[in-house]
Formats: structure tokens, sequence, C-alpha cells
């Protein structure tokens, strides 16, 4: 264990609390394999190359720390304000840091992308644009922040981007082009981002924390869960219907509407009685969610050929 108190320890403390491995990795690898097993089955290949997985996995990686940093700074005058818990109000690192890791970040995509194949550095420039645009809030934040679901709605089509990305890990060194069949794939990604924010931003009334702008302060603890689970759904027959593509559906369809029950009955749970952690709850099951969807979308192709 790093000393808490040198560089590498500060480092080490601020993705523990901002960015935990732990629980990021296991989603970002099911997420990244998914993309490239996908897209091989449906290019009538067989299971991917483990190199093509460990580039989608790495880059995709690299991605989600680097959105971590650009809500750094976007959130830094907010955080000054409400929440100065958190790292870099109360000096374990700076902006400046966190600068110079998004570029290293960035160094390492860009290095890996041109190694794979020229294709994947132009696909790697796309997500670049959307990921600045995101950051600089499409030059709009005042006009955004006031409309809070077009800012979801906006801010969430960076998983599709990045899942693209991982497709052409696969794609881009073998046929030159997208497969066919993707557009569902893509889709149900978008729709699972929604899951995956929606549930991280639902509380019960007395976890609620004053200047945090939450899906349950917004809508109400019981509308915002609602919304939620037809999140779930949307994502449930976006699934469906790439597995249809991939000649999976009647596996994958049983899989996707067994995760989505549970799912309704967390979120039954929470509606009947919001309260403690009960949100924490609704967390867990959009990651468990995540998890189920891309391991359902990433293997049963591959299994039932």
């Amino acid at each position: 264990m790093a000393d808490p108190t040198s560089f590498a320890g500060r480092w080490w403390r601020y993705l523990q609390e901002r960015f935990p491995l732990h629980q990021h990795g296991p989603l970002i690898a099911s997420f990244s394999f998914c993309a490239v097993s996908f897209s091989s089955a449906r290019r009538g290949a067989g299971w991917p190359e483990v190199s093509a997985v460990a580039v989608a996995a790495i880059t995709s990686l690299c991605f989600f720390l680097q959105l971590r940093i650009a809500d750094e700074f976007k959130d830094a005058e907010e955080d000054r304000r409400w929440r100065p818990y958190r790292p870099v109000p109360r000096g374990l690192v700076t902006l400046r840091g966190l600068a110079v890791l998004f570029i290293i970040a960035a160094a390492v995509q860009l290095a890996l992308a041109l190694w794979w194949s020229p294709i994947q550095a132009v696909v790697l420039l796309i997500a670049w644009v959307y990921l600045a645009a995101m950051s600089f809030e499409f030059g709009c934040r005042a006009w955004l922040t006031a409309r809070p679901v077009t800012y979801l709605l906006s801010h969430m089509l960076i998983m599709p981007i990045v899942d693209f990305y991982g497709t052409a890990c696969d794609w881009a060194t073998t046929s030159g082009r997208p497969p066919s069949g993707l557009v569902a794939f893509l889709g149900a990604s978008f729709a699972t981002g929604l899951v995956i924010e929606l549930g991280r931003k639902i509380r019960s009334p007395e976890r609620e924390e004053e200047g945090v702008r939450t899906y349950s302060v917004l809508w109400g603890p019981r509308p915002a869960v609602l919304w939620w689970w037809l999140c779930v759904a949307l994502a449930t027959g976006l699934g469906c219907l790439a597995g249809h593509e991939a000649g999976v559906l009647p596996q994958a369809g049983a899989i996707l509407v067994g995760g989505a029950c549970a799912a309704l009955l967390a979120a039954w749970r929470f509606a009947r009685a919001p309260v403690g952690d009960a949100g924490k709850r609704i967390e867990l099951a959009a990651g468990l969610w995540t998890l189920l969807i891309y391991a359902t979308l990433g293997l049963t192709p591959q299994l039932c050929r």
C-alpha cells in the first residue's frame, strides 16, 4: 500500500475516491469485450482476438477516466462551495495535475490506435471531438443546466460512441468497415448509459446533499426510480433487437427479460420504502444490469453459434 502522503499515495487515494478501479474495471472490461465480440459475431467470425479486446479495454478505461477528469473541471466551483470534502477542493490533487493525467491518457489512446490501425485513429478522433464538446458543455452550459433531461441525453451519447470505438477494434483490421446490425447494439449501449447515470443519482431523501443535483430531487424519488426502470426496459428491448440481429434472440431475450424483472423488483422496493441506503441498492442494480447486458450480448452470439 502506497504511503497516503506520498505523490503516488495521493493519486491512488484520488482513484479510490473518484474512479475506483475495482468497481469500474469489471464494467469496462465487460463493455469492451462485448463491443469487440459482438462485432466479430456479426462478421461471422469466431471469438475476438485478445489483443483487440485489450486495445478496446485500455482505451475505454482512458475514456471514462477522462470523463471523470472533465467533470472535476466542470464542477470545480460547485465542489468548492458545496462539496469541500472532495479531493480537488481539499487539496489532495490539483486541477493542473488532473490535466496532465488527461493528456497522458490521451497519449496512451493515440499510441494504441496508431499501433492498431489507421482507421482506429480516425474513429478515436471522432470520439475525441465529442468528448471535447462535452467537456465544454457544447458551448451552452447555462442552457443545458436549465434542461437536465437534454443535458442527460446529450452527454450519454458518449456511450455508443465509445462502444463504436470498441467495435472498430474488431472490424478496422479485418473488413475495414462496420458490420451490419450494430445500430440496435449501440442503441442498447445508449440506454444502458442512461440506466447507469440515473441509477447513481437516485437517493432517499435523507441521503440528499445540498447543492447536488440528483434525479430524485428533480423528479421526486418514486418518479425517478420509475424513469430508471423504463430505461432498463428500453435497454432490454434494444438488447433483444441486437440479439435478433445476431441470431440469438431466444437466449439473449430470456436473460435480459429476467434481468429487467429483477430490476423491476429493485425499483418497486425503492418506491415502496425510499429510505436509508435504498438509493445505493439502485446504483448497485444499475451496475449489475450493465454487467448482465454486456455479458449477454458479448457471449451468447459466440456460445450459440
